[in-house]
């Protein structure tokens, strides 16, 4: 069992957090809000720290889940930052979807004080998150990811080593862009359905077995049907994440004219109040005459 701390306990991280407890691991959290770790420490057990040094002070790993670049930076820098406390040797692991860039940037500080780094995006959402069943991109040194992956494997289903520093970002990255697309096609498909005249979830129960057969389809379909949005993703998280995959696009020069066009959309649900629905709304926007 290693000892650990675990910085940021939002819908992703208190769950995640909880499991690697549940093996049995020493877990030190921190939350910029107190309250969610004495929430989290009554009930999981394990101690909360003040600063992410604090947390970090000792510990083998180092996880965090924060919410973009900037707040990145904030937990891993500076005199209260966890890269202050971190012993020489201890790997710290990156769930947060931030940019290839700050990635590759905090890796390169990382090494210079003798600190491992892995990134580590995740996907499969709250629900993927409560269950200890989320897929894990990584990015990093080899050696590094092979001694942070059976800490992982506490809330993994797969977890996989894609390359060098960025790799699990960028991994990341073609992950929201599959989404958007798809979910958009399922929105469209549903709506054309019901404009049709046709049972939603007979429909559903015929197509899912062939060639549009989906996760989305499976989880997403009755609920977008029943205009229920509450269930994990949020449409503002989708947008920071699309806004990283188009930028870095343009950086590579790859051409994402759907995720581009569907990132408007998202916009779209944003100005009709649904910032905190979650990314299968979009069939919202077609009912409302998007």
């Amino acid at each position: 069992m290693a000892r650990l701390a675990f910085l940021g306990l939002g819908v992703m991280g208190f769950p995640m957090a909880g499991h690697l407890a549940a093996k049995g691991h020493t877990v030190k959290v921190y939350n910029r809000t107190p309250a969610k770790a004495e929430a989290w420490v009554a009930r999981h057990g394990g101690t909360m720290a003040a600063s992410p040094a604090e947390a970090a002070a000792g510990a083998d790993f180092v996880m965090a889940c924060v919410g973009n670049d900037d707040d990145l930076r904030a937990v891993c820098l500076g005199e209260t930052g966890a890269f202050a406390g971190m012993r020489p040797g201890a790997i710290f692991v990156d769930h947060t979807t931030v940019s290839a860039k700050v990635t590759r940037e905090l890796a390169a500080e990382a090494a210079a004080r003798g600190l491992g780094f892995v990134d580590a995006p995740v996907s499969g959402g709250q629900a993927g998150a409560e269950n200890g069943a989320l897929s894990v991109m990584c990015g990093g040194d080899a050696a590094c990811y092979a001694a942070a992956e059976p800490v992982i494997a506490a809330y993994a289903k797969i977890c996989r080593r894609l390359g060098e520093s960025g790799a699990g970002q960028m991994a990341k990255m073609c992950n929201q862009i599959a989404i958007a697309g798809l979910v958009q096609g399922l929105a469209e498909s549903l709506h054309f359905a019901q404009k049709a005249g046709l049972s939603i979830p007979e429909l559903v129960e015929v197509i899912s077995q062939g060639a549009a057969g989906s996760w989305q389809m499976a989880n997403r379909a009755g609920t977008m049907e029943q205009g229920k949005f509450d269930f994990g993703f949020a449409v503002d998280w989708m947008r920071k994440d699309l806004g990283i995959c188009l930028a870095t696009a343009n950086e590579t020069g790859a051409s994402l004219p759907v995720t581009a066009l569907v990132d408007q959309f998202y916009k779209d649900v944003q100005k009709m109040g649904g910032g905190r629905w979650d990314t299968s709304s979009l069939i919202a926007r077609l009912r409302a005459g998007g």
